[in-house]
């Protein structure tokens, strides 16, 4: 079956664990959200390093290390994070990228770029607290 619109991997550990992270009283190491998320620890791992690197967490080593946010989790939305590790969403004229468009109308309507920004605006309006329990 074909979707329409998948997260890539990589993007739903970053959003996933930094839920996880910002729910927990204390802090998580990558097995314990390798474990949660149904993930590869060497992903996991790959992943939260970047959002270290990114300033969105804080990661000590050790039996009692792991990751904390290092911001607040009403400052941070979750387009941030989608888009540490994805890179900016471009919104662009045209869904195939094409300069120059052989027909006068869209094939697509801009259904493309309209999901696009419908995608924006909601990982905009989601904050990490609003996951806290």
């Amino acid at each position: 079956m074909s979707k329409i619109f998948a997260l890539s991997e990589a993007g739903s550990i970053a959003i996933h664990s930094m839920v996880l992270i910002a729910q927990a009283d204390e802090k998580l190491n990558v097995i314990k959200i390798a474990e949660r998320t149904g993930s590869s620890k060497h992903h996991v791992a790959k992943v939260l390093q970047r959002l270290v690197k990114d300033d969105f967490l804080l990661s000590n080593r050790g039996p009692h290390g792991g990751f904390a946010l290092k911001k607040d989790a009403d400052k941070i939305s979750l387009l941030e994070i989608y888009e540490s590790i994805e890179g900016h969403i471009e919104i662009t004229n045209c869904p195939m990228d094409n300069q120059i468009c052989p027909f006068d109308k869209c094939i697509m309507g801009n259904v493309m770029n309209q999901m696009t920004q419908n995608f924006k605006d909601y990982l905009t309006s989601q904050k990490l607290a609003d996951y806290l329990q």
